[in-house]
């Protein structure tokens, strides 16, 4: 059996300003003012990592940082959920996902589950407005709550995984699919080979240079992703 391990922005879906909205509103209630700034779009740094960032662009003094960083990621996954019917509507499945994850959720060599920058709670609020989670093992997976430290996110996954079946994951056999840089390095540090998607901002020439083991230009050959995952991943 293998582990293979989703990315979800921009691999999976794609809710456009949605997510900034979210921020917005969370720092505008937590600190007391708009923001002038918000995350860089498209890097795959985990939800944490992304508030500090929001908070330092707009000139929050350090020493309230971690306080008012805490305080903003507890509001993000409900404020996500009182967007969940603009998710659906306007929110995208990319081209190829639903197949695609269908195809591997069938497949009873593979053990289809999560790595996401998103918090737990975000991360299910995305997939069922969009109806993609009857496709995920998702308790299995692991989410930026676990750890901001992206990378880390492997191995939590993998223990999950082999406590819930009773296999042993490893490098050899847990697979991510992403977008973004992030998603490489995940792998890379983490302990898994990485398929790249270049459905997001970054190109497949920056995904296999930066060490994908092999890069998609996009979802939509499942017969191609599926060979991929169930023979040879690495080069």
């Amino acid at each position: 059996m293998k582990l293979v391990l989703w990315d979800i922005d921009r691999t999976l879906v794609y809710t456009g300003n949605i997510d900034r909205q979210v921020y917005r509103e969370a720092f505008t209630a937590v600190v007391g003012r708009p923001p002038e700034a918000l995350p860089a779009k498209g890097t795959g740094v985990t939800m944490p990592l992304a508030v500090r960032e929001l908070l330092l662009s707009n000139h929050v003094s350090a020493d309230r940082i971690d306080t008012l960083a805490d305080s903003i990621i507890e509001q993000l996954p409900q404020r996500l959920n009182a967007h969940r019917d603009l998710i659906a509507r306007e929110g995208a499945v990319l081209p190829g996902a639903r197949e695609a994850l269908a195809a591997v959720h069938d497949n009873d060599l593979l053990l289809p589950s999560v790595v996401t920058g998103n918090l737990r709670r975000s991360a299910r609020v995305k997939l069922l407005a969009l109806n993609l989670a009857q496709y995920l093992d998702m308790d299995v997976g692991a989410y930026a709550s676990d750890d901001a430290h992206r990378p880390s996110l492997v191995r939590i996954a993998q223990e999950r995984a082999a406590s819930a079946y009773g296999y042993v994951f490893n490098r050899t056999n847990t697979i991510i699919i992403g977008d973004s840089l992030q998603d490489v390095i995940t792998g890379q540090q983490g302990g898994a080979q990485v398929i790249g998607v270049a459905s997001g901002t970054t190109s497949a020439e920056r995904l296999m240079a930066a060490g994908a083991d092999r890069v998609l230009p996009d979802l939509t050959d499942t017969d191609q992703l599926l060979q991929l995952l169930t023979h040879h991943t690495t080069q």
